[in-house]
Order: C-alpha cells, then structure tokens, then sequence
C-alpha cells in the first residue's frame, strides 16, 4: 500500500509517498512530473502528520516573504 502527500514547500510542489514502510521525497512540475530526491532521507517512524514540519525544518533556508512556511496541497 502506497501513502502519498502533497506539500508547497516555500514555494516548491513536492510529494512525500510510503511505500513498504519508507518515506520517499519528490519534486514536482508545473507539468505533474516528478523528479525524486535523493540527497533527502525522512524517518521511517516520521508520521504523516508530521512531515510538514519535517520539510520546513529540512528547507527553511528558502523561505521568503512571499512563501514563509509548508503547506499541506
């Protein structure tokens, strides 16, 4: 079985899927394309409801004014 989220992460579309219990990070485009990426390792423990906050702890580097936090899509 397959989870899969949907976040704006400071202004970029990634995807967070589960599958045979890992967490797997996507970037995503303006066309529905994803491109994984691997330089990035989520907990397996993590929860779903916790991954906004893993991702904005992971990216805040590149919040702005204009896109200042995660949100859920």
């Amino acid at each position: 079985m397959t989870e899969s989220y949907l976040f704006d992460v400071f202004g970029k579309r990634m995807s967070v899927h589960r599958e045979n219990g890992a967490w797997h990070l996507f970037l995503v485009s303006g066309t529905g394309m994803r491109r994984p990426v691997y330089d990035v390792i989520i907990p397996a423990a993590l929860k779903p409801e916790e991954l906004a906050t893993y991702l904005d702890d992971l990216f805040h580097e590149h919040a702005s004014a204009s896109h200042p936090k995660v949100y859920p899509l």
